[in-house]
């Protein structure tokens, strides 16, 4: 190997995603890059120019340009750029050129996709640019694995392989092995056929209990021809057949042989990680006290389900209301309990306090209603605070008479707001305009809501304020592509997952959604709206949501990471944390974010950009 290409080795493989490679691979790419010398100002791709090579700036700076002269990305060293080229046919879609002298190394498309192809890890970050995709990458995150009790497999609740003992065993020897290998069943067998199993229940009631000498064999114990269940089963019904016969041990098959043994407390353990039976709990709770009890389950959840959180929030709501109705007996009025902010976009982490508002019917009157409704709302409000949905630090919640008034002085607020968008009422926008029914009368909110986007629809003057505040939330990467740190305190080194990160994309959701009168307040299914709308286009829609995914995954896993440590939770990342796969594909979902930025700020003709 030549001194050069081993420079160009060394190089490659101190950039990612190349420094995911195997060395035989890496040494591949070495001797297959070719290398160019631009000088500034020298065009390297234009609209409909046809690209057979992957571009990495070895020195220098390249920009890439839309046709209409938009900038899009600046790539300095280490960057490759060319990467949607090559991935839709070859054909370059923007200006490419270089503004300074700059060095690049040029890998041919035949072996681009030979790595692609050999290498997954590999393949993900490059599919990040090929819009729509960088769910792969959240897959490839998560070890391509999903958890959901209903449709989990028993094969995935295997810990171990089987404990056996021969038949012709005594009952000494079985239970010896039950001992050393720390199991509670043994399965007996017969050359390689399963014959029967062994519990402790069984050396109890058919050993002790009865004196029967431990010399003796095993098969005269043992409970022959046990139920099976098969590795592709579904977990809950094994638990099922579990519960209908009264077994707590279910030998596992995989055709015809046998692989494993799964326990009642091993289903047991993983239904409580699950949202529905943790739901199920907080339903059926008969006092308030219960609830924080099994509020406290909530960060085993965000270890295994970091989709369902707001789940579990919902359920403790309404439970909570159902208990406050209880207590304090029957309305006396309509009413409608909304979530707000994250409960109310379904959006919440481990790290949410409560945003919650009533609309109460236009019949209210305070004199005769106000005593319910502030001792049913402060009932609400507390029962969630003590379950972990810590008060709102600017008291929006219903316990605050702010923010629990009738119907028509609800509509009066927003029309207020829409009116005269100054920031405080955008600030209460970004809160207000994420409802969602949790409880009660849903003709109440459903009126409400209608009017609210009949007043928002097309109204370009409160969206371009609503624009301008959502470019407020700058993503936390600079022109080359690398973080923005903060320094100091408590923020030393980090950037903000959630206010630079998450609050980017769902405010540009909101807005888009806006403007096309989408009652929409998911972000994920704004962004669907909105690009069905044609408000945005489907594949910048489909970007944020990848976008939004990975980041919020990134977000959830830091979180999960600090509960596991005994550390409370926050939004705040070092990339140390990372490895150099998350690294590359989060600064991919920040520079879709600033892109979106860049094109809501065009529309709306904002000078920031």
């Amino acid at each position: 190997m030549t001194t050069e290409i081993v420079e160009v080795r060394e190089f490659l493989g101190q950039h990612h995603p190349f420094d995911l490679l195997p060395p035989a691979s890496l040494s591949a790419a070495a001797n297959a890059v070719e290398v160019a010398y631009v000088r500034k100002g020298g065009v390297i791709a234009e609209p409909g120019t046809h690209l057979d090579h992957l571009y990495m700036v070895r020195s220098g700076a390249v920009e890439s340009h839309s046709p209409d002269g938009h900038l899009l990305s600046r790539m300095g060293e280490g960057e490759c750029f060319g990467v949607r080229a090559m991935l839709r046919g070859g054909t370059a879609a923007n200006r490419t050129f270089t503004i300074e002298d700059t060095l690049l190394y040029m890998l041919p498309r035949a072996c681009f996709d030979a790595l692609r192809r050999d290498h997954p890890a590999f393949a993900y970050f490059f599919a990040a640019f090929n819009g729509g995709s960088l769910g792969a990458s959240i897959d490839s995150a998560l070890g391509g694995k999903t958890f959901d009790m209903l449709s989990r497999r028993v094969g995935d609740l295997l810990a171990r392989p089987p404990v056996t003992v021969p038949v012709e065993a005594s009952i000494r020897e079985a239970a010896t092995v039950m001992r050393d290998e720390r199991v509670s069943a043994a399965l007996v067998v017969e050359g390689e056929a399963l014959v029967g199993i062994l519990t402790d229940r069984d050396l109890r009631g058919k050993v002790v209990a009865a004196g029967v000498s431990p010399d003796q064999g095993v098969r005269g114990v043992m409970s022959p021809a046990p139920k099976e269940v098969q590795a592709g089963d579904l977990a809950f019904e094994a638990l099922l057949m579990m519960s209908r016969h009264n077994i707590h041990h279910l030998p596992v098959m995989n055709n015809g042989r046998l692989v494993g043994c799964l326990t009642a407390s091993t289903v047991v353990a993983a239904q409580t990680d699950s949202p529905l039976y943790l739901a199920r709990a907080i339903h059926g709770a008969t006092a308030a006290t219960e609830l924080p009890r099994l509020a406290a389950r909530l960060p085993q959840v965000i270890s295994h389900m970091v989709e369902i959180i707001t789940t579990i929030t919902d359920a403790v709501t309404h439970a909570l209301i159902r208990l406050a109705e209880a207590e304090l007996g029957p309305p006396p009025i309509p009413y409608a309990w909304l979530a707000a902010g994250s409960q109310g976009r379904q959006e919440q982490t481990a790290l949410s306090d409560q945003d919650n508002c009533l609309i109460l019917a236009d019949s209210y009157v305070a004199a005769e209603h106000g005593a319910y409704f502030d001792a049913f709302a402060r009932f609400v409000n507390d029962g969630l605070n003590a379950s972990g949905y810590v008060y709102c630090p600017g008291e929006m919640m219903a316990c605050t008479p702010e923010w629990r008034q009738p119907l028509a002085v609800w509509k009066r607020r927003f029309r207020e707001w829409i009116l005269e968008p100054e920031p405080k009422a955008l600030m209460l926008s970004c809160i207000f305009f994420d409802l969602r029914l949790i409880a009660g009368t849903a003709a109440l909110w459903e009126e409400l809501q209608r009017d609210i986007l009949g007043q928002t629809e097309q109204n370009r003057i409160f969206l371009a304020h609503m624009a301008a505040n959502a470019m407020k939330h700058e993503p936390p990467i600079g022109f080359f592509r690398g973080f923005v740190l903060s320094y100091g305190g408590l923020q030393d080194h980090t950037f903000d997952l959630k206010h630079n990160g998450v609050v980017p994309i769902v405010d540009l959701a909101r807005v888009h959604a806006l403007s096309v009168g989408a009652a929409a307040v998911n972000t994920q299914d704004r962004l669907a709206a909105a690009a069905d709308a044609k408000a945005i286009s489907r594949q910048g829609a489909m970007d944020l949501k990848d976008a939004l995914e990975f980041i919020g995954l990134t977000r959830l896993r830091h979180q999960s990471r600090q509960i596991r440590d005994g550390k409370p939770a926050d939004n705040l990342l070092m990339p140390k944390e990372l490895s150099s796969f998350e690294r590359g594909n989060l600064k991919s979902a920040f520079q879709v974010v600033k892109d979106m930025q860049a094109s809501l700020a065009s529309v709306y003709q904002l000078s920031r950009f």
